[in-house]
């Protein structure tokens, strides 16, 4: 029987509050998700914050509070504030890049609503509680953002996340967690050089993840370090038929599973559905059912949750 394939709150319940706040959190924790998400970047005094980039731009009102602190290229980035500062930012829907435009036009609204961003710490300490209370053990799925990036800033990011992880019990590969990045030095260092044995899963950008040559011996290294590998929902499905395309797994799925190698699907939002799927409940009933596929990324867990079940009812 195929095991139950899992689903991934991206940034939290993204799809109804703004996304990587507590709030967006607990709601995907009630919603069923069996791991919750979070970005992972560093503060200038190497506190983690749980934020999707490294500048705070398109999600916060930092051009507000702290005007005249962006860098030449028009950036507030996190790296030069103190958590303390960044404590003082209201967290918003996030924005078309240098707008004041929402970037999914039909997500939450409420302009008064007071939003903040955490901390990693705080954020897995509220998600332990609630396994605690709910009796409901849901994973987390912490992604390493631009480490090279922050190495250039002075701050080991891998080596604070393993430590903060280690300080609330994620330990070995039993853990419930996933350790996700873009960056395959630096899953491999996490590996070697760190010596970590939690589980990790390497991502993989769309333009890479489209490469012709993304052969079997591409993934055969990956399954050295990493656990499990993240792709392009959209490079998974082959596509037919015309006006009333009929969806089938692509070819990918099978090398990356010869590989030995678990794939997640990421993301998958019912406010951007591509034309060539029926809907958004068929693209994700496709994906759910696929052997080879061992959970996706998406911002509504609770259609993810609500498909993923009726499959095995």
């Amino acid at each position: 029987m195929k095991p139950r394939p899992s689903v991934i709150a991206h940034r939290g319940a993204s799809g109804y509050l703004p996304e990587h706040t507590s709030e967006a959190k607990v709601l995907a924790h009630a919603m069923g998700a069996d791991y919750i998400e979070q970005d992972v970047v560093a503060t200038r005094d190497s506190e983690l914050i749980v934020i999707h980039d490294i500048f705070l731009d398109d999600v916060t009102d930092v051009a507000e509070v702290f005007r005249g602190r962006a860098r030449d290229d028009g950036h507030y980035y996190a790296i030069d504030f103190d958590l303390a500062e960044i404590r003082e930012l209201r967290v918003v829907e996030r924005r078309h890049r240098g707008t004041d435009e929402p970037l999914y036009a039909g997500r939450f609204r409420g302009h008064d609503a007071r939003f903040r961003v955490a901390t990693l710490g705080e954020e897995i300490a509220l998600l332990q509680g609630l396994n605690a209370t709910s009796g409901r053990l849901a994973g987390i799925c912490p992604e390493i953002k631009e480490p090279r990036w922050h190495f250039e800033h002075g701050v080991d990011l891998a080596q604070l996340v393993l430590r903060e992880l280690g300080r609330y019990g994620y330990r070995d590969h039993e853990s419930p967690l996933y350790v996700q990045c873009f960056d395959s030095r630096e899953l491999k260092r996490m590996r070697t050089e760190l010596g970590t044995r939690l589980k990790l899963l390497q991502l993989l950008p769309a333009s890479d993840a489209a490469s012709p040559t993304l052969t079997p011996e591409i993934f055969a290294p990956i399954a050295d370090y990493a656990a499990a590998v993240g792709l392009p929902y959209e490079l998974l499905v082959d596509r037919s038929g015309g006006r009333a395309p009929v969806l089938a797994p692509s070819s990918l799925l099978s090398i990356v599973r010869n590989a030995g190698l678990t794939v997640f699907a990421y993301t998958l939002r019912r406010d951007r559905v591509p034309d060539w799927a029926p809907s958004f409940e068929e693209l994700l009933r496709l994906l759910l059912a696929e052997p080879s596929v061992g959970g996706l990324f998406c911002d509504h867990p609770d259609i993810a949750v609500r498909v993923r079940n009726s499959l095995s009812s």
